[in-house]
């Protein structure tokens, strides 16, 4: 490995110490619009870390082949962008093909991947930290699978919120932040275990 970090440390702390969604904020507008029902949240997560893993595969060696080597790094957001997109779109037919329902229930927020900042951000963390290709596919996996935890774990605490009485000011966006909020603070709760920055 190129700077020493082995890729299953790398893969645990992307799931845990370093959730993406969780410690950096990335991609907390689909994780709150979606983590109403379980089982949309489980196919949204699965389209996430599924589009993160292969992304960072493909966005990786675009920069390391075609953009460092053609002096064009001032395009890496673009060419991020549109392979997230491309990528994105393949998915979508494939959800679409498989399971109408998941498509429908996944609505305006699948082809709302593609802007998914978590999934921009693995790939602009994986350029910054210099993974090799093999670090990038497990950082871009746990992110992926990180993510999908979140969103399916937020998602679990919100079905059994609405049996529950919640004080009216709270009701909605106020207490899914609180959650969010304790759900980040016990991810933290693993950060002596493996911190990668």
């Amino acid at each position: 490995m190129s700077n020493g970090i082995t890729f299953y440390a790398i893969f645990f702390a992307a799931i845990f110490t370093n959730n993406i969604l969780l410690t950096n904020y990335l991609g907390m507008c689909s994780f709150l619009a979606v983590s109403r029902e379980v089982k949309t949240s489980q196919g949204l997560g699965m389209a996430v870390a599924i589009v993160m893993a292969a992304t960072s595969v493909l966005n990786w060696l675009a920069y390391r082949y075609i953009l460092v080597p053609l002096d064009l790094v001032y395009l890496r957001f673009i060419v991020f962008i549109v392979i997230i997109a491309a990528f994105v779109q393949l998915i979508e037919m494939i959800i679409e093909r498989v399971s109408d329902s998941l498509y429908a229930s996944l609505g305006i927020f699948l082809p709302l991947i593609t802007v998914n900042c978590a999934i921009l951000g693995v790939c602009l963390f994986m350029v910054i930290r210099e993974y090799t290709l093999l670090q990038a596919f497990f950082y871009g996996l746990g992110s992926g699978i990180g993510w999908a935890l979140a969103i399916i774990a937020m998602a679990g605490i919100r079905q059994k919120m609405a049996k529950a009485r919640v004080p009216k000011g709270l009701a909605g966006a106020g207490i899914t932040l609180i959650i969010a909020g304790i759900m980040a603070l016990a991810f933290m709760g693993f950060s002596g275990m493996i911190q990668i920055t």
